[in-house]
């Protein structure tokens, strides 16, 4: 089994690589396209919830919602605000 010596300019190479492929994924990142309004199949799926859970959170007032044509269409921007706005904090002392 062959022995490589790293040095110490092999290493600080490997962390220019690793820090433009973090650069490259973040940008990627920041260029998505985040849709203005979900369906319910993509809010169940980014909240992990059942239907029934959704249909709750809609009837109880939790999650606003627009119908159009027996569509119903959640803004998501309004879904961050719910779950801002619910966020529980347990023993943190900011």
């Amino acid at each position: 089994m062959p022995t490589s010596i790293i040095t110490t300019d092999d290493l600080r190479e490997f962390k220019m690589e690793l820090l433009d492929d973090i650069k490259n994924l973040l940008a990627k990142q920041a260029s998505k396209k985040i849709k203005k309004y979900l369906k319910s199949s993509e809010v169940m799926e980014l909240l992990q919830v059942s239907p029934g859970t959704l249909q709750n959170l809609r009837v109880n007032g939790t999650l606003p919602y627009t119908k159009v044509g027996g569509i119903i269409y959640y803004d998501a921007e309004e879904i961050q605000n719910v779950m801002t706005a619910n966020r529980v904090q347990h023993g943190l002392n900011r």
